[in-house]
């Protein structure tokens, strides 16, 4: 899964939309920033939990909020899981994170 083909235009932004074992980004109209361009800038991170692929990406998400501000959404690029003694132990999401560039 890839981030939607269409340009990010000035009244635009991504937003999540959770399907069922995939999440996707779309482009939305942004309602609070007028007349400036945006620029999204996006980052690979692999997320974790012991629990869930959707605990993975949450986590991916909330660490990346440490240091990135404005992020507008998350692409599930790959699941995958560590398995030890017949059973799941850590489940991995490969993710990318769009934000917006901080303009002056």
């Amino acid at each position: 899964m890839q981030f939607s083909n269409n340009p990010i235009t000035p009244d635009c932004h991504l937003k999540l939309r959770p399907g069922p074992g995939v999440q996707e980004i779309t482009h939305v109209k942004d309602t609070h920033k007028k007349d400036h361009n945006a620029i999204a800038k996006v980052v690979e991170l692999i997320g974790s939990s012991p629990d869930s692929w959707e605990e993975a990406t949450a986590n991916a998400v909330e660490a990346a909020s440490h240091s990135i501000r404005d992020i507008r959404g998350v692409d599930v690029q790959r699941q995958t899981a560590k398995v030890r003694d017949n059973k799941i132990v850590e489940y991995r999401v490969d993710v990318k994170i769009a934000f917006i560039v901080e303009q002056e």
